[in-house]
Formats: structure tokens, sequence, C-alpha cells
């Protein structure tokens, strides 16, 4: 019995993908302000196996093993998990919305988010006490308002149109814009630290926001696989879908809780970083084709791979100088979106 098409593709991408996203975070890990080998990382690491440890002589400085596990690992995981994040949910509200301009900040995610972080360190929410979890959750709530106004607004005619739905973010977006630039106004001194969420960072980030994130994402992940042949259907629209026997306002409701659950995390854990959830999705579906059940899990793993990279030239290209990730991945994202469009565009002639 001959296996189905997209299993048949998905077993001949998956093994080199996460080979390449391995040799990623390697990379990320021992490029910096000290440069590690690639050898002794990958020693260090292996070092704190329970089967594979007690092989490994240690032969290295102590301060390094500091450097990699307090610093560097939870950097590069991070930076996977939010890349990771954007691409999985781009990739879901691409093909919900049948718009291939769509991306997480669609519905006005990040537009809620940053005005709530705003309103944070304005009136000065961070300092209450509360701990380091205040801006991110504030992130978090202020993303999962804006898409339930949205929605709200959006289902008013009793039916989740598409086009309603992406008025309604824009409308919602545009709101929560208007409140950022208020709150930035009154920001005074803590005008800079707002501009810094907003350009996006993955420095000086924990384990608790790497735990957080990584819950969201298995959350949304799960959801948005399991529906990723319905979400196949709807693609092909709405009528289509229902005459196979899919419901559609159910995939429309869970798809986009999904997709908002796992965007509001990556928000609230480094700000808004553009570009990932755009082109990655893009760029996947050109490689691996249209079928979501084998698209979604590559997209997670190549804009995983796609964020550790630009993090790590965000750290190495201009050293000592730190550049804000969301930098790198406008200056990667936008010439190579733009040359997409074109080509699309003007096809090459045979």
């Amino acid at each position: 019995m001959h296996e189905p098409n997209w299993l048949a593709r998905l077993r001949l991408f998956l093994p080199a993908s996460l080979f390449c996203l391995g040799l990623a975070l390697i990379l990320g890990i021992a490029l910096g302000s000290v440069k590690l080998p690639a050898i002794t990382v990958g020693e260090i690491l292996l070092a704190r196996l329970p089967l594979l440890g007690d092989r490994i002589v240690p032969h290295w400085p102590q301060h390094l093993e500091a450097i990699i596990w307090q610093v560097r690992l939870p950097r590069v995981i991070l930076a996977a998990l939010v890349g990771a994040s954007l691409a999985v949910a781009g990739t879901a509200f691409q093909g919900l919305l049948r718009n291939p301009l769509a991306d997480p900040y669609t519905l006005g995610v990040s537009s809620g988010a940053a005005a709530a972080a705003a309103f944070t360190i304005v009136f000065g929410v961070t300092y209450a006490g509360t701990g380091l979890f205040v801006l991110p959750v504030a992130a978090f709530l202020g993303g999962l308002i804006t898409v339930i106004l949205v929605y709200r607004i959006a289902l008013s005619t009793g039916r989740l149109m598409i086009h309603t739905l992406i008025l309604a973010g824009i409308i919602v977006g545009s709101f929560m814009s208007a409140l950022l630039m208020f709150f930035i106004a009154l920001a005074g001194d803590g005008v800079h630290q707002i501009l810094a969420w907003l350009m996006g960072s993955l420095a000086f980030k924990g384990w608790g926001q790497i735990w957080m994130l990584a819950l969201f994402l298995a959350i949304g992940l799960t959801a948005i696989l399991a529906l990723s042949r319905d979400l196949n259907l709807l693609v092909c629209g709405e009528e289509s879908a229902q005459q196979l026997g899919s419901n559609t306002e159910q995939t429309k409701k869970l798809l986009l809780l999904a997709a908002t659950l796992i965007t509001g995390g990556a928000v609230a854990a480094a700000g808004t970083i553009g570009f990932v959830g755009l082109v990655v999705p893009h760029v996947m579906r050109l490689l691996v084709g249209p079928d979501h059940r084998v698209l979604v899990p590559l997209s997670a793993i190549a804009g995983g791979l796609f964020l550790v990279l630009a993090d790590t030239a965000a750290r190495t290209v201009l050293a000592p100088v730190e550049l804000p990730v969301g930098v790198v991945t406008a200056t990667l994202g936008a010439p190579f979106f733009l040359f997409l469009l074109i080509s699309k565009r003007y096809p090459a002639r045979s």
C-alpha cells in the first residue's frame, strides 16, 4: 500500500529541516562576543545528557558552561520558538483569510499588545512589585483583547465572514495604534523602553518566558495540525469545503483562536518582530507545496531557523553593538518579499 503523497514529502523534508535547525542552534551558541569552538559547544551540551554525560571528560574552562547554559542557550531556544510561532501563525492566517499578504499581525494583535505594553511602562505597572512577567503578560492580554474585539465585530452578522474579519482587524488595529501613539506622547523618559520593545529583542530573557511560549506553541501548533486538512479545504472556498463535509464555521473559530494564542505568546516574549510570519510561509510553500499537513510543521522549523540566524547576525555584524532583531528580519525580509512579488508578476520566459 502506497503512503500518501503529502506524507512522503514530509518524510523527505523533515529530517533535513531538523538537521539545518540543529546546525543553526549550534552556530548561534558558538558566535558572540566570546567565540566558542562548535565542537566544544556540542561537548558541553552533551555532557548534561543522562546517558552520554558520563563518557565526556570536561576539558573546558568553567565559565564557558555559564556562558552557554545561562546566556546563549536560552536565547537561541527562545529565538527558535518565537520564529516557529510567527511562521505557524502566518501560515494559518494566510490560509484562513485566503490572503497571501496576511501575517500574524493582520488582525491587530501587535498593535493591541504594543498599546498594553506601553501602558504598563508609562504608568509604572512594570515596577509595581509583580515581577518581570508584567510586561509580557500585559502584552499578551492586550493582543488577546484586540482579537476578541475584532472577532465580536466580525461576528455581528451571525457568521464569521472573512472580509469583515480583515476590515475589523484594520479598524481595531488602527485604534490600538492611536492608543500606542498617545502613550508614547506621555512616556517621557520611558519612550526609549517602548521603542526598544517595539523593535523586538531576544536579549535578557529567562527560562520562564521560554516555558511560557513553549506551552502556547505546543497547544496552538497541535490544534492547527489537527485542522490542517480542513484548512486545505477552506483555502478552496467555504462552499466547496462544506460540500466535502467540513464544518467551516467551527474550523475558522478554532484556527483564529490557535493562531492568536501563539502570536500573542511570541509578541509577549520578544516584542513585535516583523516579516517572519509573512516571508517564511511563502518560501516554504514554494519549496514543499500548499498542503498544510506538510506546510505547517516545516514552516515551524524554517521560522525557528530563520530567526536564530537573524538573531545571530544581530549580535555579531556590528559587535559589540547589538542590533534589534526586528531590524535584521525587516532588512532581510523586505527585499526578499519584493523579489517574490516581482517574480510572480513577471515570470521567467521559457
